[in-house]
């Protein structure tokens, strides 16, 4: 099966791919997707996200070549600058390491590839139970759906009934899936012959393990430049 795709551009333009963080959709990419209308754009949805729950088990790996199937296909000449953020960024690393050929230029925001001090106390019944006590009693609740948003996701009020639909989407299973994936990946054979430009970023204010991933990958792959960001309004 193949992910649900949004498209926009001119059919001659260069290909941007955005690839969304654990939890969201391509949606999340509208504003950048409104203000480059010079490029031709692909937002997936990721397997157990959005519109392609029907795509499982979720992994790193299987949605790497999700995407690589989707840049082969459906990307002009066959070659894409990809955008990642969060798990997003981790298939990006994975797919500069397992099929470097298909990638113009990365952009990795926010890729975990070192352990969370503490995550290994938290099992996959564990993760599944969590959903069942702190998102399934509140899948209606408008008011701690919103509280989830900005505080944990930090996504704009307008996005709110996209944020909704996914939120109230969200399984014991795909969320376990997600988590177990996200805090287990490392750094990946292979990113040593990586030739495409690549910018690795976080925030400053991330946690100490995301800075110091930021520094991993930058320096695992050729010519890469990392840096932290500070926010600002």
């Amino acid at each position: 099966m193949s992910l649900y795709v949004y498209e926009q551009g001119p059919e001659s333009a260069p290909t941007i791919v955005f690839l969304h963080g654990g939890g969201g959709g391509g949606w999340m990419w509208q504003p950048q997707i409104e203000a480059l209308t010079d490029f031709h754009m692909l937002a997936p949805d990721l397997p157990e996200h959005g519109q392609s729950t029907n795509i499982k088990p979720f992994s790193i790996n299987a949605s790497v070549e999700h995407v690589a199937e989707l840049i082969r296909t459906r990307a002009h000449r066959g070659k894409a600058h990809v955008v990642g953020l969060s798990e997003g960024a981790q298939i990006t690393v994975a797919l500069l390491a397992l099929h470097p050929e298909l990638i113009d230029h990365a952009i990795i925001s926010s890729a975990l590839v070192r352990p969370i001090p503490g995550a290994n106390l938290m099992s996959p019944g564990l993760i599944a139970a969590s959903v069942k006590w702190f998102v399934e009693p509140f899948k209606k609740v408008d008011w701690w759906i919103r509280l989830n948003m900005k505080y944990s996701a930090g996504i704009p009020e307008k996005y709110y009934s996209q944020f909704k639909k996914d939120f109230q989407g969200i399984t014991g299973s795909s969320f376990t899936n997600i988590m177990v994936e996200n805090q287990g990946f490392r750094l990946p054979k292979g990113l040593a012959q990586v030739t495409a430009p690549t910018l690795v970023v976080a925030g400053k204010k991330e946690y100490g393990v995301m800075r110091q991933s930021v520094r991993d990958i930058a320096s695992a792959i050729p010519g890469a430049k990392g840096f932290l960001v500070a926010h600002s309004r």
